[in-house]
């Protein structure tokens, strides 16, 4: 049985054109399969995260003296460490939803949406959140992408959610995702 090694690599930095290329030009040569990954401004800085398939003997410490010289081109604070295997039981099990938030923007509302979906045992698998509008008048929107059990009580869920979110001031659409086609 091949054992199979898996790195997480995170870079943050300064944004410019030719970053994603540099990155995975490097986990290329050194024979490494990007099984998953994200990229996104934040600010305006580059932050990508990524799960690469190592071949056998390379570890993290080898891998992150690879990157060393395009994180010091470019300025990137880079991370490489092992990930252990999920056991089975460690995969997210459940429905999958998708709750969408926008209001006014204040401190606490990521943590007040996400405390109350981690209360129906909810498991939050994916965020995304961005200031928009004009200047003088921030939006803020939040996407999350969330796996909850089969046995929660969607319509008690979305109703506290109702009150959460007029509590706060914002407004909330909560449903079941809707499949991906790439």
């Amino acid at each position: 049985m091949l054992i199979v090694s898996h790195l997480a690599v995170s870079a943050v930095g300064r944004d410019g054109p030719g970053i994603v290329a540099d990155l995975t030009g490097v986990l290329m040569d050194h024979g490494c399969n990007l099984e998953d990954g994200s990229m996104t401004l934040l600010g305006g800085h580059f932050a990508m995260t990524m799960l690469v398939e190592a071949p056998p003997g390379l570890d993290a410490p080898d891998l992150e003296a690879g990157l060393s010289a395009v994180a010091c081109r470019r300025g990137l604070v880079m991370v490489v460490h092992p990930v252990p295997e999920p056991a089975p039981a460690d995969e997210p099990g459940g429905d999958a939803w998708t709750v969408s938030v926008h209001g006014a923007d204040h401190p606490g509302i990521v943590h007040r949406i996400t405390a109350s979906l981690a209360q129906a045992g909810g498991n939050v698998v994916g965020m995304t959140t961005r200031i928009v509008g004009a200047p003088g008048q921030p939006v803020y929107v939040m996407v999350l992408d969330v796996v909850l059990p089969g046995t929660v009580d969607s319509a008690a869920l979305t109703s506290r959610l109702a009150d959460l979110t007029a509590e706060l001031g914002v407004a909330c659409v909560a449903h079941p995702a809707q499949p991906d086609i790439l």
